[in-house]
């Protein structure tokens, strides 16, 4: 990226934060804000903070080391699709959904003749057959992107969707154990992202790093979880 792309993307992450407090104050639908977003964005990756065009090289890592074979899986929250691509050329049969449209039909501008079946759905209300569906599961971001109260119930949902024997990737931030969330967004204590455990999945392995973005350094986890 370029470092006008990072001025921009900042100029992006404090008017899409703004946005956000005002409308998770005013109990506003996660859908309609997340489709807002893309949809401002206007075609420019830079209007979407968490966009980075490249797919997260923990998971790329993690990939190199576990082919798909063409065992079956789903990028939960794909938004450009970057992730998902990068699972397909894994060797995966690949299914990545997202609640805004815009993301979706931009993800497939991005990936014409891409094999990854792009879809868009609401992860509480998913089609009958993901539910236990997939035998690797991707999750980045989409956990902290909404408040604590909400977390727990997008745990499970998540969790819902990994196959007996598949395995899910938890790729978020972190904050302090003690600490008070000022989110958006809503980094993870360690707890917190322990809690896949409640619905059934065992912690493989885990791995904390740092990320560095002007002016600050933030804590990350990349977990690997498997349904017995």
């Amino acid at each position: 990226m370029t470092d006008d792309f990072e001025r921009r993307r900042e100029a992006a992450r404090t008017r899409v934060n703004r946005r956000d407090d005002a409308k998770s104050a005013a109990g506003s639908d996660r859908q309609d804000f997340f489709e807002a977003v893309y949809d401002e964005a206007g075609g420019d990756a830079a209007g979407v903070p968490w966009a980075d065009l490249a797919p997260k090289p923990e998971l790329v890592d993690w990939l190199t080391d576990n082919p798909g074979n063409g065992r079956r899986a789903i990028d939960v929250a794909c938004g450009l699709g970057d992730n998902a691509e990068a699972i397909a050329a894994a060797g995966y049969q690949t299914l990545a959904f997202d609640a805004s449209r815009t993301a979706i039909e931009w993800a497939q501008k991005r990936f014409p003749g891409s094999p990854v079946a792009y879809r868009v759905a609401d992860l509480f209300d998913p089609p009958g057959d993901w539910l236990a569906g997939f035998d690797l599961v991707h999750e980045c971001y989409t956990v902290q992107s909404v408040a604590p109260a909400m977390q727990r119930d997008l745990i499970g949902a998540i969790a819902a969707l990994v196959a007996p024997g598949g395995r899910l990737l938890v790729y978020t931030r972190l904050r302090p154990r003690d600490s008070v969330p000022d989110g958006p967004p809503w980094p993870l204590t360690l707890d917190e992202a322990g809690r896949f455990a409640e619905f059934g999945l065992h912690r493989e392995h885990e791995n904390r790093f740092e990320i560095s973005r002007p002016g600050r350094t933030i804590p990350h986890l990349f977990a690997t979880w498997r349904k017995p």
